[in-house]
């Protein structure tokens, strides 16, 4: 529950086939809390030109927060946040939306990436 994180980190180490999303969850301010991770890696992917499977290596730093309840952004500081409506963290769904957000980016496979440096 977001209620129960504390100013003491609460940390976490979840993992999806080869991707591991490992950090930790802070009280923050306001209803809000911090998590903090390292995304790392392999993602097979198909290249984006000649649609290859390769190999891509993820290694991102994520920093966003969690609001308990919708958020209202009265001081217009665009920050990154993901609203919880029941109270609760899924860091799975999290890792998973990350992973989505990697693979809806265009990729390319070296021989492709190549070509594309040289257009």
């Amino acid at each position: 529950m977001l209620r129960k994180v504390t100013k003491t980190p609460f940390d976490f180490d979840v993992a999806s086939n080869e991707i591991s999303f490992k950090g930790f969850l802070q009280y923050h301010s306001s209803g809000l809390v911090l998590l903090k991770a390292r995304l790392y890696g392999i993602l097979e992917q198909p290249c984006d030109i000649c649609t290859t499977q390769f190999k891509l290596n993820i290694d991102e730093d994520i920093e966003l927060f969690i609001s308990d309840g919708i958020f209202e952004d009265e001081d217009h500081s665009n920050l990154d946040v993901i609203e919880s409506l029941n109270g609760y963290v899924d860091i799975q769904e999290i890792l998973h939306s990350e992973i989505e957000l990697i693979k809806s980016d265009y990729h390319y496979c070296s021989s492709c990436r190549n070509s594309v440096e040289e257009f």
